[in-house]
């Protein structure tokens, strides 16, 4: 008798120390809800930041597209340093025309009756056209008036890798609440499993002290015993790696919510009361995934990048104009305007960029996104299709263990019953509780794989407003 009160006294003190430490534990996790949570998730995950700095740069350089259309206006200075002065003769004057040598002739004999030879006629009346040191500034502008469609095309293109851009967060964002869905519930179904194991612990625990009773009455054998011995030992070993492994559920949610602080899942698993046919969730998907948007706005892109290689083909026409600021004193630049303005009209010939190449690779790229979204359209409705049925599996697990559960708690009482009355065995009081353990355990999986699969589905088909209502308004927690 005296060792049973020394192995309950401990028993009690374990119990309430482990009692006072869990508490503590709790205490420092902060609860939160899985709107909470998904908050935080928006504000502090990496990835959506940089998805949104991705949308901020696909919307600035779309602004920078709308300058195409703009006059290029440059103002312009130039230096330049001649070999030699610029100098015009009457010789070299005289032999650019086509009468030159008459006209010589006429100033031979102009200079002899001066009485000067033709050296000296010549070199007296040489004028210097242009210093060798010269100094320019103009305002220069080109204004495209036309440029075969490829101006539209890049605007075009950047107004499809806006879309694209905004497509990327918004599949980034479903792919983090998808996550998020996981390891929050993830948690939930940690602390339930340890709720579990603690109730598996203290049931056997019980037992095991009514078995020391028995035993030292002799109204069970030593080994029946140590049987509740060893399954009390076996129990704490469980729960211990339960509690490990909610911390780390835990660790891994705070982790995703860059949280300074532990937190831990305030709601509980639970059951929609009803959900749309799958058709529905597959129409939603192939008309709202964010995936299928990217490559529509790939195909764009690739479609703009073809016109771009066809307009080389096409004239470019542009206003072209110059203005004279400043030009040093000369018979040169005296005799060119200070200003001018035109259309110029431009068409590559032949040139070496591959035009036709890339024209045909922007061709082949656009079938390739097209072939690329039509099995995407078929993954996605595998995916859909496979999560609905696996969220309509966890429902009749969840629904169908239910009776399971009624049928090993009422045992467990039978069994202690039978086992204090000396008509059953230790063996099986151990068998009912851990049966009750693992029926507990199974539905609650059955609640979270319910739960993660509508994460998924959610994630593709819909938003996560859409999954709190279900959860919310429509959510039977259990």
């Amino acid at each position: 008798m005296l060792r049973f009160i020394k192995r309950y006294a401990a028993l009690f003190f374990v119990t309430a120390a482990f009692h006072s430490f869990s508490v503590a534990i709790a205490s420092e996790n902060i609860p939160i809800t899985l709107k909470e949570a998904w908050s935080m998730v928006n504000a502090n995950n990496d990835a959506l930041k940089a998805a949104r700095a991705g949308v901020k740069q696909a919307e600035f350089t779309k602004l920078g597209t709308k300058s195409l259309n703009l006059p290029d206006i440059s103002l312009g200075a130039n230096y330049l340093y001649l070999d030699d002065d610029v100098e015009l003769s009457p010789d070299e004057l005289f032999q650019s025309m086509e009468g030159g040598i008459i006209a010589a002739q006429f100033a031979a004999g102009l200079a002899q009756s001066y009485g000067l030879t033709p050296t000296q006629l010549n070199g007296g009346l040489t004028s210097t056209i242009s210093e060798r040191e010269l100094l320019s500034s103009s305002i220069r502008g080109s204004w495209p008036l036309y440029t075969g469609g490829r101006i539209s095309a890049a605007q075009d293109i950047a107004v499809s890798q806006v879309q694209e851009a905004r497509y990327n967060l918004q599949q980034k964002n479903l792919l983090q609440f998808q996550k998020l869905v996981h390891n929050y519930f993830g948690a939930v179904l940690a602390q339930q499993v340890l709720n579990t194991r603690r109730d598996v612990e203290l049931g056997l625990g019980q037992h095991r002290d009514h078995a020391i009773l028995l035993e030292q009455q002799g109204q069970i054998a030593r080994v029946e015993m140590m049987q509740s011995e060893a399954s009390f030992d076996k129990a704490v070993v469980d729960r211990k790696k339960a509690e490990r492994d909610l911390e780390i559920a835990r660790l891994a949610l705070t982790r995703m919510l860059k949280s300074s602080q532990s937190v831990r899942p305030s709601e509980e698993l639970f059951i929609a009361s009803s959900l749309p046919s799958v058709d529905e969730f597959i129409g939603d998907t192939l008309r709202s995934y964010p995936g299928l948007g990217i490559l529509d706005a790939k195909i764009e892109q690739a479609a703009g990048l073809a016109s771009i290689e066809k307009g080389k083909y096409l004239p470019s026409v542009a206003v072209v104009g110059n203005y004279s600021l400043y030009e040093e004193e000369s018979l040169a630049t005296s005799l060119t305007p200070d200003w001018f303005l035109g259309v110029g009209v431009s068409i590559s010939l032949l040139e070496r960029s591959g035009r036709s190449g890339k024209f045909q690779a922007a061709r082949s790229a656009m079938q390739r996104l097209e072939h690329l979204s039509h099995q995407a359209q078929s993954d996605l409705t595998l995916f859909v299709e496979k999560n609905y049925r696996h969220t309509m599996q966890a429902l009749e697990e969840f629904y169908g263990l239910g009776s399971s559960q009624k049928l090993a708690e009422e045992n467990v009482s039978l069994r202690i019953k039978a086992f204090n009355q000396g008509l059953g065995t230790s063996l099986d009081v151990v068998d009912a509780e851990l049966f009750l353990a693992d029926v507990k355990t199974q539905r609650a999986v059955a609640a979270f794989n319910y739960v993660d699969a509508l994460g998924q589905l959610m994630g593709v088909s819909s938003s996560p407003e859409t999954f709190f209502t279900y959860q919310n308004n429509q959510g039977i927690e259990e």
